[in-house]
């Protein structure tokens, strides 16, 4: 990273940046905050036998995705065999595991793997046979069911911590005893035996839509961003970044906006994203003089913004689609708009701190330039424009990924730079199937809370009671789900957060006459804002180990600058026209611009800055111009806008004063 500027003035390049770089251990970072990359580094043959079947894992989805999917508990199967063995091959039982022994694999840890594999590889080997005595399990269907349950549990704590495997099992314990629930939430009760046989022999549990999802859509993408990562696509964007805003007023956090933005969109983790970017756009935004608290809270609320950006979202998007059972392209185009009005809220709060600090860009002969970044490395966008290109002519998602990984391919021979020798190649289906791992093991372990969750009725039960706690209202409805998915969000990841919450609590914003698509794309903000919400804000405390600051002060500064975060899912789950899926194309664009107007007022309500200092009073104002703004109606509009213009109009006389 320490060669993203040009050439030129080494020397005052290095005194900026590389001092501030050499302290920064990114992966020691991923391994303190990200779960995922808490890995073991084994070495001699057992890290060979792990590359191979991380690679023979991609080729196989590879494979799928161009050439179709099997039978889809075949399909799941293969996928969630490669997946346990992979997770007791490569996560300690324990944080403590990667030290001094990270090189080494404990013996039982192999024969976990060995047995994670066996209890999947058998529904393949004996599917026939199953499909013909369905209903009618034998002990060994029984006791292999068993093993994978216990076995998906342990996988899903190592690789992405405890609190999804503590949910499955608190909704395992209500299927076996709804009898002993309390009145409204009690139910007949399952036997163990009917318990294991929902969620091992059909596609309801553990092989059920999640992990559907994630063994088809979700595991081509990741392995596309693998495949662009080694092709130098994450520098091409810092680059870019810093040419187009780098010399700004305050240059280095538009950087992090700009390019997390675009390094968010094909990663779709927030964590990732924060350390990733942030190890080169922190030190940078501290170079000119902003505040360690601050210089974190940009970036992981930039990075943040990332699962909801178009063209490739989080994992959680495709789930959607799944769930929804219409094209990703139209999620996709669903969230462009209050993906775009989201991180022009994010930089606008940024340059309105740089004006109040009076903090400058840097220079720009210290900048690479435009132009020849895209000559470098330009061609390395055809591919996202490639895969935008095929969704939007209607190809599937999993067709789409398919030929944009090998659109990806063949850009990066185009030149010597950026082309992927055979190791690079190689190096990139290994990282996909690493990459792939997290959201497969969550997949598998949500899988069984939608399986006990139709099993029993519970998601029903649960959509009523949280319709009753509105009073039937939609704003109460929608702020106890907005609860509701944050203290989700704050433990789980955001795939698991997701599914459970749209089996639970969008069926609820449903009942009230929300759009499917509205109430679904609503949980997933509020799932995802939750990284960087304290107490427990993943995202932000990434972005204060990096800057050294104090992690609470830098999880508040990252509300603060998401902050219209908080209030965009709320536009579009009572007006979706904000999202272009309702009403007419003149009233989309009046929604666009009167949130963007909004989002100016509230910004400089939480600054106390627009043009000038603003007073108490001018604060007040703005902040209900905001309120007024926001809200969808086409009187308060007016208002807002009147506001606006007063707030404006006062701000600069103030500012001819000066």
């Amino acid at each position: 990273m320490k060669n993203n500027l040009n050439k030129e003035s080494k020397p005052e390049r290095k005194t900026l940046i590389t001092d501030e770089l050499e302290k920064i251990d990114v992966q020691k970072l991923l391994e303190q905050y990200d779960s995922e990359s808490n890995v073991r580094k084994p070495a001699g043959y057992i890290a060979v036998i792990i590359s191979i079947i991380a690679i023979s894992m991609s080729m196989f989805q590879f494979y799928t995705g161009g050439f179709g999917l099997w039978l889809a508990l075949k399909q799941r199967a293969l996928h969630l065999a490669f997946t346990l063995a992979l997770v007791f091959l490569l996560y300690p039982t324990t944080k403590k595991g990667i030290g001094s022994d990270k090189d080494k694999v404990p013996f039982f840890d192999i024969i976990l793997a060995f047995v994670g594999a066996a209890s999947c590889l058998y529904l393949i080997v004996y599917y026939e046979e199953l499909v013909f005595r369905a209903g009618l399990p034998s002990r060994i269907d029984l006791f292999m069911g068993g093993i994978t349950i216990l076995l998906v549990l342990e996988a899903t704590r190592r690789a992405i911590g405890p609190e999804l495997p503590i949910v499955v099992i608190v909704f395992l314990l209500y299927a076996y005893f709804g009898p002993y629930m309390p009145g409204y939430f009690a139910h007949r009760g399952y036997s163990l035996e009917r318990i294991i046989e929902h969620l091992y022999m059909q596609t309801e549990g553990i092989f059920g839509i999640p992990l559907g999802v994630s063994s088809s859509f979700v595991f081509l993408f990741i392995l596309f961003g693998a495949v662009l990562n080694k092709t130098g696509m994450g520098k091409f964007f810092i680059d870019l970044s810093m040419a187009l805003a780098g010399h700004t007023t305050g240059g280095p956090a538009k950087v992090a906006v700009i390019a997390s933005g675009f390094v968010g969109s094909i990663s779709g983790s927030s964590v990732a994203n924060v350390v990733t970017t942030g190890s080169f756009t922190i030190p940078l935004m501290k170079s000119i003089g902003y505040k360690k608290d601050f210089a974190g809270a940009v970036e992981a609320a930039a990075s943040t913004g990332g699962q909801i950006m178009p063209p490739v979202m989080g994992a959680a998007a495709f789930v959607m689609s799944e769930f929804l059972q219409i094209p990703y392209i139209k999620i996709a185009a669903a969230a462009a708009i209050p993906a775009i009005i989201y991180y022009a809220a994010v930089m606008i709060m940024v340059h309105l701190e740089a004006c109040k600090n009076g903090l400058k860009g840097l220079p720009r002969e210290r900048l690479p330039k435009a132009k020849q970044v895209l000559k470098e490395k330009g061609h390395l966008i055809l591919p996202l424009l490639g895969l935008v290109y095929l969704m939007v002519r209607g190809y599937t998602a999993i067709f789409a990924a398919f030929w944009a990984i090998v659109m990806s391919l063949a850009a990066s021979m185009i030149k010597k730079e950026t082309r992927l020798n055979l190791k690079n190649f190689f190096g990139a289906f290994e990282d996909g199937a690493k990459g792939a791992l997290g959201v497969a093991s969550a997949c598998a372990c949500a899988g069984m809370v939608v399986g006990v969750t139709t099993l029993t009725g519970f998601g029903l039960k649960i959509a009523s009671g949280i319709v009753a706690l509105g009073g039937g209202k939609v704003l109460p409805t929608l702020f106890f789900t907005m609860i509701a998915s944050i203290i989700l969000g704050m433990g789980l990841p955001t795939t698991a957060k997701y599914i459970i919450l749209a089996i639970m609590a969008a069926p609820a914003l449903i009942q009230l006459g929300i759009l499917p698509l509205a109430a679904h794309m609503f949980i997933l903000y509020f799932g995802i804002i939750a990284d960087l919400t304290p107490p427990v804000a993943v995202a932000a405390y990434a972005g204060a180990g990096i800057a050294g600051g104090n992690t609470m002060k830098t999880g508040f500064n990252a509300v603060k600058l998401a902050v219209a975060g908080f209030l965009i899912p709320y536009i579009f789950a009572i007006n979706p026209a904000l999202m272009g899926i309702q009403g007419p194309a003149l009233l989309t664009i009046r929604l666009m611009v009167t949130s963007l107007a909004g989002v100016l007022a509230l910004g400089a309500a939480a600054s106390g800055f627009l043009m000038v200092k603003t007073e108490l009073y001018e604060r007040v104002l703005l902040f209900i111009v905001a309120i007024m703004l926001i809200s969808p109606d086409l009187l308060t509009d007016i208002i807002g806008i009147f506001g606006l213009s007063l707030a404006l109009f006062l701000q600069y006389k103030k500012y001819k004063k000066l």
